[in-house]
């Protein structure tokens, strides 16, 4: 008889989610108790699952009763395994469930589009209008597609036979065509469904699987919205809005032909508010979007963005924003791929994805949490148009901002007004400039150093190099009076000062730039300046201190690259040709490397320092051909490695990140001079510092300062070709880091997979 009641008693658990003052609560909790100290062992004690003493410590029946009425559950502790519950009863529940269910789980469908639990449904406040929609379509998913059908519920099969169109690219006219074919031969079985695709559509919205498009000049000119909603050619370039019209219906005379106008280039758009408010109609998810403030470790170390300088200085400027911590902060990721499969075709589109910072660690920046809001079509990237796409979402942060918007909190059953926050962009070296405004190539091409940037034009080699390193020393240190080992220059200069929100704003003033890819009277702009980016137009973005981050993950591989292709003089991939030992007897440094003309005539290159000979490739290429990883860990490199000739070939980034952070100092213990091999693993170990889970300050103020002399070091060491932008970014890692926290939260790593 017992065993029957407690079986009951597991079944409904809807007394844990009523308050804790409810005489139900209290009811269910006795229940709980009864259950738990049946078969306590001597000393009559369990563990408790509070809150607070989460399953840890060993308490009697009054303590546990206290604990659980004042601090509730711990979260997520709904099956009670630990105090006695029989998982064969939670097993008999879903044996005896509905086949709707089992055939199709409509109900998980419709709980991840919305972000809602069936056990949320309790309220103490009334939800609002978005929260409504998601009950009404809970209920629509139980209905029967006729009455007696078990196999498919309504939404069910709505949904099957969306997916056929899908897959076997119908058409609209043909997908209507069909449900009216089904109602037609089946009017009793078929009364439920909808008549056109119109209507599924609107079923499909309620999903959040709908987008709105907004047409755009071909150009990249204008987006066709607001005040040129209905024009019908572009006012910049003049080029027409629509592409050569389709025939949609043939008349008897050749005069009353119709043609249907299909858009020339069409950006879609998804929403962010609905999926943001989503997030908090689940009383799961509701309460991580508070981790941040209430669960975060705060120790003085940085293991996630709400640690850093960034997220602090925020809070000091907006103290009204910071007040809630369930007002969402953002990072948007923009690139380009090929959405072919073939790279013969290129074409280049560019998704637009937000993902908010407010959630720990184990669930920030993973995809479930990656709201694509904008798709940029192709067939060429946007490139400085960009702006002109990035309108909408900018608008609708504007508006999340300023006015935020009414949004459910399903884990205090009430409404907030949510407000929202962009804290930062995530992107590669090229889309830098495309996002920020300031022109990553030529000699200014560093976004940090700016203005000041040291760079030199190598005539030979027909490129900038970016040395000048020795301005980040101690103004004492004796690097920087050393000409000979350098560039031939002392060295007086000072670290550059990173540019503010209210110097650029200064330095560009009121620009009035027109975007397009035929425009060509645009003002000229000081610097490396190309505009000013659209981001300003938010109210907070100026007082930021880290809008624009630079991408580890396309540094490291870049540096891994110039490094490995470079000692092992690699065909194509090596910075040390002729041409750079050229540009070393033009600047008239490093005597002993300038080409020599041997008797024959031909030009003999003396071998660098930095060369691996015949048998040092012979080590080093074994040890990569012999490595094993841990399954997981990282791809499997000794394919990449080809022994005659000697070459790598077909490393991705994170091959590139295993092969520096950890395989090539072990490679480099045997090989080259001392003063060489050691210099290039203090280059590789900062990497992996710099890429470690938990930051301490203190160590990326060391960093700062190792990374300089490390830059110094290999100034002396490798010709001033190998020193491209790539090179120097990384002096400027350590920095970003300090203010900014983990670089896994602020590289390409999860958006590019």
């Amino acid at each position: 008889m017992c065993s029957i009641y407690f079986s009951r008693l597991i079944m409904d658990k809807s007394w844990m989610h009523k308050s804790r003052s409810t005489i139900e609560y209290k009811n269910g909790l006795n229940q709980f108790l009864d259950m738990a100290f049946s078969n306590v062992s001597l000393g009559g004690k369990i563990i408790c699952p509070c809150k607070y003493c989460k399953n840890a410590k060993w308490v009697d029946r009054e303590t546990t009763k206290e604990h659980l009425i004042v601090d509730g559950f711990m979260k997520g502790y709904t099956h009670w395994v630990i105090h006695g519950e029989d998982t064969s009863s939670s097993q008999t529940t879903f044996q005896n469930l509905d086949p709707i269910n089992t055939l199709d789980d409509m109900d998980g469908l419709i709980n991840d589009a919305f972000g809602v639990k069936d056990s949320d449904t309790s309220m103490d406040e009334e939800p609002n209008e978005s929260a409504k929609k998601f009950y009404k379509l809970l209920d629509d998913a139980q209905q029967e597609l006729y009455p007696g059908c078990k196999k498919f519920s309504k939404l069910a099969f709505i949904i099957r036979l969306f997916h056929l169109k899908c897959m076997g690219k119908w058409s609209n006219k043909t997908f209507t065509m069909l449900l009216e074919l089904l109602k037609e031969a089946f009017p009793t079985m078929t009364e439920s469904l909808p008549k056109s695709y119109y209507e599924v559509q609107k079923i499909i919205g309620a999903l959040g699987l709908t987008s709105t498009k907004i047409d755009a000049c071909p150009n990249d000119c204008i987006l066709y919205w607001k005040e040129h909603e209905k024009s019908t050619s572009c006012h910049i370039c003049n080029i027409s809005r629509y592409k050569q019209g389709e025939i949609n219906e043939v008349a008897d005379d050749v005069s009353s032909v119709k043609h249907k106008k299909i858009p020339a280039k069409v950006l879609r758009y998804f929403p962010l508010k609905p999926r943001l408010q989503r997030i908090f109609m689940s009383s799961k998810t509701s309460t991580f979007m508070r981790w941040h403030k209430e669960e975060g470790t705060k120790d003085g170390s940085m293991r996630h963005p709400s640690d850093s300088p960034v997220w602090h200085s925020f809070d000091r400027q907006y103290r009204e924003f910071a007040k809630d911590p369930r007002n969402v902060r953002l990072g948007l990721a923009a690139d380009g791929f090929s959405p072919f499969r073939t790279l013969s075709v290129t074409h280049s589109t560019w998704p637009v994805i937000v993902t908010p910072y407010n959630i720990p660690p184990w669930m920030c920046m993973k995809e479930p949490f990656f709201f694509l809001t904008l798709l940029i079509p192709g067939p060429s990237p946007p490139g400085n148009n960009i702006d002109v796409y990035l309108q909408p979402l900018v608008e609708e942060l504007k508006v999340l901002w300023e006015d935020g918007v009414e949004t459910y909190d399903a884990s205090s059953k009430q409404n907030f007004n949510m407000r929202v926050a962009l804290l930062w962009t995530i992107n590669d070296f090229p889309a830098y400039a495309n996002l920020s405004g300031w022109s990553t190539k030529g000699e200014l091409a560093c976004p940090l150093c700016h203005k000041d940037t040291w760079s030199k034009y190598l005539y030979k080699s027909r490129k900038q190099c970016y040395m000048g390193h020795r301005r980040f020393l101690d103004d004492n240190h004796p690097y920087r009076k050393d000409a000979n080992s350098f560039d031939g220059t002392e060295e007086y200069g000072q670290p550059p000062i990173p540019l503010t929100g209210d110097k650029i704003l200064e330095d560009l003033g009121e620009l009035n730039v027109k975007f397009g890819k035929k425009v060509s009277n645009n003002p000229a702009l000081p610097y490396n300046w190309k505009k000013k980016s659209i981001f300003f137009e938010l109210p907070y973005w100026k007082d930021i201190t880290l809008r624009h981050n630079l991408d580890v993950m396309h540094i490291e591989k870049n540096v891994c690259d110039s490094v490995i292709g470079t000692l092992l003089n690699l065909e194509g991939k090596t910075k040390d040709h002729e041409n750079s030992r050229l540009d070393l007897e033009d600047m008239g440094i490093r005597h002993a490397l300038h080409p020599t003309i041997l008797d024959s005539g031909r030009k003999y290159l003396p071998a660098a320092c930095f060369s691996m000979s015949k048998k040092e490739k012979d080590i080093f290429f074994d040890i990569l051909q012999n490595v094993k990883v841990p399954d997981g860990y990282a791809s499997n490199i000794s394919r990449c490695v080809q022994m005659k000739p000697q070459k790598l070939s077909g490393l991705k980034s994170h091959d590139n990140h295993i092969l520096i952070q950890q395989l090539l100092p072990i490679g480099l213990r045997k090989v080259l001079p001392k003063h060489v091999r050691t210099h290039v693993i203090n280059l590789c170990t900062f990497f992996r510092e710099l890429c470690s889970k938990v930051l301490i300050p203190r160590d990326l103020v060391r960093l700062e300062e190792e990374i300089s002399k490390t830059l110094c070091e290999l100034e002396k060491i490798f010709p001033p070709s190998f020193f491209d932008v790539m090179i120097h970014l990384t002096i400027h890692l350590a920095y970003e880091a300090r203010l900014g926290g983990p670089v896994q939260y602020r590289w390409m790593y999860p958006i590019e997979r």
